[in-house]
């Protein structure tokens, strides 16, 4: 996946590898500030037509998110390939994409 190479590269570049543990509490804040975007901007639910993520609080949790990818060795693109086989294979068994559980 490109975007996991770009990733990996200005990690690398700039001296800012970490643990995985660091990547991973770094994502779920990027998670948290969408979440607080989206709960703000719809009024706590209420007006769900105007709910609203910024892009750039989306790319800083994909970059998270691919950060955590690279830290752990993990390519994203495979491990996004076998997500969707799953999801494919639950619709196809269950016919909903949801684990049930």
């Amino acid at each position: 996946m490109p975007q996991q190479r770009a990733v990996a590269e200005f990690l690398a570049a700039r001296e800012l590898h970490t643990d995985p543990a660091y990547r991973l509490l770094d994502l779920a804040a990027e998670v948290g500030e969408m979440a607080a975007d989206a709960t703000k901007s719809s009024e706590y639910g209420d007006t769900p037509e105007q709910l609203s993520v910024p892009e750039d609080e989306l790319g800083d949790a994909l970059f998270a998110l691919l950060a955590v990818a690279d830290e752990l060795d993990i390519d994203a693109g495979a491990a996004l390939d076998a997500s969707l086989g799953k999801y494919e294979n639950r619709i196809e068994t269950t016919g909903t994409a949801g684990s049930g559980t």
